[in-house]
């Protein structure tokens, strides 16, 4: 047991158990070293590193705003083709309206006119023109005769922004024609209840107005017809009665003459009447 009380042997034991411990710890350091690297490998492969981060999010709200735009494009073609579509149904309803149909500004100019309003005011584009341009002389009828003009109307009613006004006015075309218009304004209202202009809805009325008027001459016609059959009648039973009663021959002779003369011209009356009638019929057709 000498060498247990030896100090080299102790010293020598004393640095062996201290490198035992020294290794022991150190490997358990290294352990726990590794497991941690390990940890953080794992969360940088599972989550973006917070410098990653900012740029990570960029790029997802780029992408993001892409595809926003591409939806807001497609949306914004879908409602064109729509609006496209809707403005040539209307101009085609419009092109093949026998009536016309006019636009007015608020300023009173001619924005949109249609076929049959050209053809009726016999303009072939009267576009930008004013109220006054465009109905010039045009005198009213009936009871807005009192406005003395047409454009007058139209312009009181496109300043006073009246919801609607119906006139009838007697039209002069630059050509000469003349014609009898039936003209209704009607205002035009934004979604925001602004005042856009007014739509002028014009008919021609002139073959009506002709076709009334041969009617009215008909009726009075017809009515003095009546008038002559009624004195022709009364005045043939006048005699009748005298003659009834005469006993002079000579008397009787006159009263039967003035009988057959009153047949006479009421023959001539009701035939000059049914010539004009069939002349009339014949023009017609």
């Amino acid at each position: 047991m000498k060498f247990l009380s030896n100090p080299l042997f102790l010293r020598a034991a004393l640095v062996l158990v201290a490198a035992a411990l020294a290794f022991i710890l150190g490997l358990r350091l290294i352990r726990r070293m590794k497991r941690s690297l390990d940890e953080e490998s794992t969360i940088d492969h599972d989550s973006p590193s917070l410098e990653q981060l900012p740029l990570h999010t960029y790029h997802a709200v780029i992408q993001q705003l892409k595809q926003q735009k591409h939806e807001l494009q497609s949306a914004q073609q879908a409602e064109r083709r729509r609006a496209k579509t809707s403005e040539n149904i209307s101009t085609a309803i419009l092109s093949n309206l026998s009536s016309g149909v006019l636009f007015f500004t608020t300023r009173g100019l001619v924005r949109q006119a249609n076929a049959a309003a050209r053809n009726i005011l016999g303009f072939a584009s009267p576009l930008g023109m004013s109220v006054a341009e465009l109905f010039r002389d045009a005198s009213l009828r009936g009871r807005d005769a009192r406005q003395q003009t047409l454009a007058a109307g139209v312009e009181s009613a496109l300043r006073e922004r009246v919801s609607s006004r119906r006139m009838e006015a007697h039209y002069l075309t630059p050509s000469g024609e003349e014609r009898i218009l039936d003209v209704t304004l009607t205002a035009v209202q934004s979604p925001t209840g602004e005042i856009l202009g007014s739509a002028c809805l014009i008919n021609d009325q002139t073959e009506l107005a002709r076709i009334r008027r041969q009617q009215e001459l008909r009726g009075e016609l017809s009515a003095e017809m009546a008038l002559e059959l009624r004195n022709s009648l009364a005045t043939i039973s006048g005699y009748a009665q005298q003659l009834a009663a005469s006993r002079d021959h000579e008397l009787a002779r006159q009263l039967a003459a003035d009988i057959a003369a009153e047949a006479a011209h009421l023959d001539h009356t009701i035939g000059g009447f049914l010539a004009a009638a069939k002349a009339k019929a014949a023009a017609e057709t």
